[in-house]
This record gives C-alpha cells, sequence and structure tokens, in this order.
C-alpha cells in the first residue's frame, strides 16, 4: 500500500515562501505557501520560509519601527488589513510503487509591486509603471499587456498586492533573472502542475487548468493569492474533488504608507488527496518506448489476468501534459487538434477497430465449447469457399487442407473459420463475445471510451436492413464486418480466455487516499461475467493460441521469448474507407501459456496503401517490451520455492561425555538443539496418488475435526521419519 506518513504529508505544507525577490529593497509581497512534496522544486534563496503559523511582525521602511496598533485603519484610509485565501496543492497521482506521475511544483511569475505614492496623480503612476515594464520586456518574452488603465486602476485599489505581468517561469529561469530586475519588479511564487514524464500515459492521466483570472477592483474577503485550478480532463477531472486540497489563510496588515505591518498564517493549506493508480510507471514507459520504435500510430495494452488491474495502457502519438499548465493557448490547442495524427486521441481505448483475427479465439472457442468440434475434428480448408454468391478467401493462395482447430489457430486460417462460424452460428459466438466484455464499456474510469459494437439483429435491421445473413456471419467469424473494439476490450478478452472461468473487473487504481492520507478506496479482485465455457475447451484454445507462438508454421513466432511461453494471436484487417487501403494488425494473447498471469493487445495502425500484418508489425513488439521487462516477469511468474527443513548436525555425530566434574551450564544460555551448528535440507515433494510413503510406512487417516498444533518443550528434540499426530 502506498501511503505517505501523516506527519510528512503534514510538513510538506509547513514550509510557506513569505518574501519576494527582487532586486532593491521593496515591500514584500504576499507571501506564497510552498508544497514539499516529492513534486516540488525548491524556491529560490531569496525565499524565507515560515515554519510555524505565528504571527510574523514586518518593521516599517523609514526611521522607526511601527507596531500593530498603528494600523488602525479606522483613522488612516491607506492602511489595510487584508484576509487572502492560500490555494492548496493538488493530490498527487502516482503509480503502482508511488512514483509521482502527476505532482506540484514551485513555479514564479515577474509582478509589479507599487509603492505608496506621497503623489498618486494618474500620470505619474502609469509612467512609474511603464518605466518598469518597457524593462522586463527586454528579459521577458511572455509578458503580459497592460492598458494605462488596469495599471492606474491596480494602484488605486490593490496596490498591496502584486500585479503580475508574465508568465509562469522555472526557479532555473527565476535565479538567472533576480539580478537583472529592476525596482518595483518581484518574482512571486506559485503553485503548478507539474507532470515529471511529460506524455507518459497523458490520455489517462489528463490535466488541469486554472480556474479564472485574479479578480480586479477593491480587495474581497478571502481572495486567492494566485489562480486556483481544476481538472480538464482524465482523473484529473474525474477525480477533481479528491484531488482538491484544502486552502489555507493569511492576514496581512499595512500601515498608511504601504509598510506590511503583520503576517498571520491564520491557517495551513492541506494538499488534496492522493490517487495511486494500478499502472507500473516502468512498464508504461517501456511500452510508450516500444511503439515509438515500432510505429507511427498504435496502442499497446497490459492486464493482469488475476487482478484485472490495468498495467500499461498507452497510445501513439501522445502529448506533452506540460503544455497545458497554467493554460494552453487558443492557437496551440487549435493546432494539436487539427494535427493529422490526432495526438489528443487516446487509440487505445478511444478508438474502435475491427479486431480481425484475434477474434478467432473466440470462435474456436465456441465451437468446442457447443460440441461443433473437438480437438481431434479435421475441417477441409481451401484457398476460398463460396458463400451464397460471395467468395471468401483464405489470406494466402494456398489450400491449408484437412486441419483441426489447433492447427487452424496456428496459421489463422480463414477458411477454417468461416466454416465453423456458420455451423456455430452467429448468435452463439456474439453472446460468448459479449460475456468477455466486447459490445460494452468496461467501467473504467476513462473520459471518452468507446463501447465497440457487437451487431445484432436489430442493429442489422436499422442500419444494413436485413438481419444477419451467412455472408455477414463468414466475416464476423474472422473479426471484420461490423464488429469493432478498442485495443483495451481485445486485451479484457484475452484475460477472460487466460482466466478461462471468469472475466475479471478491471481496475485502473488500487487507492484513492483523503487529505490525511486515509485510505478511502482500494478496490478488491472481483469477477465481471461467468464465461460458462468448457474448461476442455479453454486448455485446446490455450494450446492453439501457443501454436501460434511456438510450433512451426505459426504466423506469431516473431513473438517468441526466451524465458517462457507466450500465447497469442495475430490479426490483419481492412480499416477505414475503401480508397484509402488502409490496413491494421494486430497481435494479442497472454502469458505464460501454464497459469497465466498477463494478458495483453497491442495495436499498429498502418499507413495508406502500406501492406501490414499482426506477425511482422506487432508481433516484434511484444517481443521487445516482455524481454525489456524479463526479469520482473520472471520474479512473478516463477514457482514457489520448494521448503525446507533444519536437521541438526549433531545428531550423526558421536558426543563426547561430559565430564562430571566439570559445571553445569546456565540452561537459559542453551539452545533446543545445543551449540551445533544447523544446515538446511530440501523436502522431497510428496505424490498426492501416493498410499503409503517412501518407507513403507502406512499414514494414519486425519482426525475429521479442526487440527491443533501440540506444544513443544524446550528440551525435546523432533527426530527424522517420526510422524507426529
Amino acid at each position: 500500500m502506498v501511503r505517505l506518513p501523516f506527519l510528512c504529508r503534514f510538513s510538506l505544507v509547513s514550509l510557506l515562501v513569505t518574501a519576494t525577490i527582487s532586486a532593491r529593497t521593496s515591500p514584500a509581497t504576499v507571501p506564497a505557501t510552498v508544497p514539499a512534496t516529492a513534486a516540488v522544486t525548491a524556491p529560490v534563496q531569496n525565499s524565507i520560509p515560515i515554519s510555524d503559523p505565528v504571527v510574523t511582525e514586518v518593521p516599517a521602511a523609514g526611521p522607526a519601527a511601527r507596531g500593530a496598533a498603528d494600523g488602525a485603519i479606522n483613522t488612516r484610509k491607506d492602511a489595510r488589513t487584508i484576509t487572502l485565501k492560500i490555494p492548496a496543492p493538488r493530490g498527487l497521482i502516482v503509480d503502482r510503487d508511488g512514483k509521482p506521475i502527476a505532482q506540484n511544483q514551485v513555479a514564479y511569475q515577474v509582478a509589479l509591486q507599487f509603492r505608496q505614492f506621497e503623489n498618486a496623480d494618474r500620470d505619474f503612476v502609469v509612467q512609474w509603471a511603464r518605466t518598469r515594464l518597457d524593462s522586463l520586456q527586454k528579459l521577458v518574452k511572455n509578458t503580459t499587456v497592460k492598458t494605462d488603465e488596469e495599471l492606474y486602476d491596480h494602484y488605486r485599489n490593490r496596490r498591496w498586492l502584486p500585479l503580475l505581468v508574465a508568465g509562469q517561469i522555472g526557479e532555473k529561469e527565476a535565479r538567472a533573472l533576480e539580478s537583472s530586475l529592476t525596482s518595483g519588479l518581484v518574482l512571486h511564487p506559485v503553485y503548478r502542475r507539474y507532470y515529471p514524464h511529460a506524455s507518459a500515459a497523458a490520455h489517462i492521466i489528463g490535466y488541469s487548468g486554472s480556474i479564472g483570472k485574479l479578480p480586479t477592483g477593491p480587495i474581497n474577503f478571502n481572495e486567492p493569492l494566485w489562480e486556483e485550478s481544476e481538472g480538464r480532463a482524465g482523473l484529473e477531472k474525474i477525480y477533481n474533488n479528491q484531488l482538491t486540497g484544502e486552502p489555507g489563510m493569511k492576514k496581512l496588515l499595512f500601515d498608511e504608507s504601504g509598510n506590511k505591518l503583520l503576517e498571520e498564517q491564520v491557517k495551513r493549506p492541506r494538499p488534496g488527496g492522493m490517487l495511486v493508480t494500478s499502472l507500473n510507471l516502468d512498464w508504461q514507459l517501456l511500452a510508450e518506448k516500444t511503439l515509438k520504435e515500432g510505429c507511427r500510430r498504435g496502442a499497446f495494452v497490459m492486464i493482469d489476468v488475476i487482478t484485472g488491474e490495468v498495467l500499461v495502457m498507452a497510445s501513439r502519438p501522445s502529448f506533452d501534459l506540460n503544455r497545458f499548465i497554467p493554460n494552453i493557448s487558443e492557437t496551440d490547442f487549435k493546432a494539436m487538434e487539427a494535427d493529422p495524427t490526432q495526438p489528443l486521441f487516446g487509440r487505445a481505448f478511444q478508438s474502435a477497430y475491427p479486431p480481425a483475427s484475434s477474434y478467432k479465439p473466440i470462435i474456436a472457442l465456441a465451437a468446442l465449447n457447443n460440441g461443433i468440434v473437438t480437438e481431434e475434428s479435421l475441417i477441409d480448408c481451401p484457398a476460398s469457399i463460396s458463400v451464397g454468391r460471395a467468395v471468401f478467401n483464405n489470406w494466402t493462395a494456398i489450400p491449408e487442407g484437412s486441419i483441426n482447430v489447433r492447427r487452424a489457430l496456428a496459421r489463422s486460417c480463414n477458411t477454417w473459420f468461416y466454416q465453423i462460424g456458420i455451423k456455430v452460428g452467429p448468435a452463439a459466438f456474439l453472446n460468448l463475445s459479449r460475456r468477455l466484455g466486447f459490445g460494452e464499456r468496461t467501467g473504467l474510469p476513462l473520459i471518452g471510451e468507446t463501447p465497440g459494437l457487437v451487431p445484432n439483429d436489430e442493429w442489422m435491421l436499422k442500419h444494413e436492413k436485413r438481419r444477419i445473413l451467412d455472408g455477414d456471419t463468414a466475416n464476423l467469424s474472422i473479426g471484420q464486418g461490423s464488429l469493432l473494439a478498442s485495443p483495451l476490450q481485445v486485451a479484457q478478452a484475452m484475460a477472460g480466455i487466460a482466466n478461462g472461468g471468469a472475466l475479471p473487473k478491471l481496475h485502473l487504481l488500487r487507492q484513492i487516499q483523503d487529505t490525511r492520507g486515509r485510505v478511502i478506496q482500494s478496490p478488491v479482485p472481483e469477477r465481471k461475467n461467468w464465461l460458462g465455457v468448457d474448461p476442455k475447451a479453454i486448455e485446446i484454445v490455450h494450446k492453439g493460441m501457443s501454436d501460434v507462438v511456438n510450433s512451426g508454421g505459426g504466423t506469431g513466432q516473431s513473438a517468441g521469448l526466451s524465458y517462457t511461453k507466450l500465447c497469442g494471436k495475430t490479426g490483419t484487417a481492412q480499416w477505414g474507407p475503401k480508397a484509402k487501403e488502409q490496413r491494421l494488425a494486430w497481435f494479442a494473447g497472454f502469458l505464460p501459456e501454464d497459469n497465466p498471469r498477463y494478458a495483453f493487445a497491442v495495436l499498429y495502425e498502418g499507413r495508406p496503401g502500406e501492406t501490414v500484418s499482426g506477425g511482422r508489425m506487432s508481433a516484434p513488439m511484444v517481443c521487445r517490451f516482455f524481454e525489456g521487462i524479463k526479469n520482473d516477469i520472471k520474479e512473478t511468474i516463477a514457482p514457489p520455492k520448494r521448503a525446507m527443513v533444519v536437521e541438526d548436525e549433531s545428531l550423526d555425530t558421536p558426543k563426547t561425555p561430559e565430564d562430571p566434574s566439570a559445571p553445569n551450564k546456565d540452561e537459559s544460555t542453551q539452545s533446543p538443539q545445543g551449540d551445533s551448528p544447523l544446515k538446511a535440507v530440501p523436502v522431497e515433494v510428496l505424490d498426492a496418488n501416493q498410499e503409503s510413503d517412501p518407507h513403507g510406512m502406512t499414514e494414519e487417516p486425519m482426525p475429521a475435526g479442526p487440527l491443533r498444533a501440540r506444544p513443544v518443550r524446550e528440551d525435546e528434540v523432533m527426530e527424522e521419519n517420526v510422524e507426529q499426530p
């Protein structure tokens, strides 16, 4: 369980920056709270941290310091008592091991800090501000245009607070800029969201943005120190309430000369809750790297067969989430929308494709389960067959001859599945595909997830003006026609086939923690659907999918691994308008063959006119990925280590008679086995079907009631081959 201790989380927000960076002496700016999470960059050196919410008295500029009592606003119209809100940092989004995916850091904005002028003439105030803004334009590119009216209005109503006149910059830029700022220009620290891995899982995590601009005009009670943010997409938006922290409060007191007399932190801000995702960040980054090296557009999904946790969900191309922080310009956003590669589109779960031959294991499973074929049944498979007036071809012009179900899967023989699909009937295999998750959303917290499509007679009548005919059934049997699914749905179906008995319910979150670090939600593995299929049929399909990779003639041999047997299914489909001649390639499956643990699906989206196949495009990416996490996988799928017992070597060694005149040893210092060294020896594996033990001793029947442990005395030595009741 990933959980930060409460005291640690509390101390993260106790570091408040109260001094503002300026080149010359000037009134201090409004302090900002600095989050000290793993995501926070330390403030510049001139910042002054406040470790306790105590009252801070600031001496006024001038010959004599003033006390808080001198700040009577009833007698001095220019004095002010201001109460401000300290926006809380958003909660972290981390992977299953606590590695941050979305966090916070301190950024800086150049601000104009007015003084209290004796001559508050409008022209003088505007000219004073313009002089400093002109010098700033030579130092900073992203300055904000301010009208004369805005400058003077801020002086009249808000001169005690800084006027932000530039965009956000990082700590490195702030340090470089600090010494060049003229008097009246300060660096104002603020929180901002930061995504350390930029585009990693971008379509899942989402991004945050500013709620709105800071107010203008007279200062109101509890105004925010800087712009507050909210989730705009992905998990940031779905769990915005949980990620939003509790704001703090700060009171400031200024005298009539603009000098700060008092600064009091009334309430500390509390960071938002934490989302612990099921993603493995290292695996996610490797999957995205694999896609980058292997295709221009595609997707990669990996699921834990036992828990239903989504470990990897990558889409290519992706985009840098930091471009949206704090806001993205309208021009840049429209350019991303107009990009023909559609980087904002999460292909792993938002796009629906024909599943192609990755769907064939479902046809085989339905046929075996319904008794249409057995493991030994041979079906003649020519290069093409006729269904009505239409001719349906195999992917190769060479006839396969008479083959069984395992060979049909290994060779991905279309003509075998045309014939068997029609015999099984669309109702049987389409219902099974629905139990495997096709045709509906997975239920994960994803925005824009496609439900895919599993047609029925009603849908066909509405859209095609006919019921499902044999020609439609032949197309559906090889995963084409009206059938559509996302890579996430295909991976989910593979998890169900790997499991054999049930379809696991998918999870994307492992924990949700509140603002105080308490776990308020932690899902447990559960079943989504019973499959209702014969275990023998599952076993045969598993063997056929293993043959795809591990037997001669299999279409997915390029996915073979060096350390375990992987089961898979290749697929190639025509996709999109026929005029484009665009195709896509699949490789989906699970591993290891015996006792499956992980299911996956990889999609390669081909360019118009490109010749693709699952065995040449997608399968090699699967191999590169799983070889890249070889050690992790081997550790997970390794069988339990053999049990060991401790053997006392002294039992095999004659004991030396003790000297009767020797004094007795203190019994409290003796171990039950004496002082001899101990060694571990392996225990022989017992055969569950063996009627007697290896030494010919008959085992007594086990008692019917519950077993109870027998206490062993300290001086008792357990001898070998002696059974205990």
